[in-house]
């Protein structure tokens, strides 16, 4: 008797083909044919705008601390140096004013005026920047 007949499949199964693999140097590519790399490159630049958060606001008004085109600036050059670096709290010390920056999220925590700076202790900071300003 043939097993065939036993298992109800009377045409022999095709061998299944084996899926080519991929080499070291190809990048998978997304359903719209754009390479991961890409993508990611595009929402991380995308994503490189300094943020502060609600605390850091809060403390800019209270401490009337205003900053300009040229102060965001030199507080992103700062971040990006730290983030160079692979700091993730950063202190960032600009003229009289200073910014204490989660660097992955590129977020203001909080921001303290000169007057402040006075006896202060900042602690779970793993790195300081000081921008331009300070020379």
């Amino acid at each position: 008797m043939d097993i065939r007949h036993l298992t109800g499949r009377m045409n022999p199964i095709a061998p299944v083909q084996p899926t080519p693999k991929q080499t070291p140097n190809q990048v998978p590519l997304s359903p719209s044919g754009e390479s991961f790399a890409n993508i990611l490159e595009r929402v991380q630049q995308g994503n490189r705008t300094l943020q502060f958060s609600g605390h850091a606001l809060k403390r800019l008004e209270d401490r009337n601390i205003f900053l300009d085109e040229q102060d965001l600036v030199r507080i992103d050059e700062a971040v990006n140096r730290a983030a160079a670096k692979g700091s993730r709290e950063t202190l960032v010390l600009d003229g009289d004013n200073a910014f204490v920056v989660n660097i992955p999220n590129r977020t203001v925590i909080t921001a303290v005026d000169q007057m402040e700076l006075r006896d202060r202790v900042f602690t779970q900071i793993d790195s300081a920047v000081l921008t331009n300003k300070m020379m």
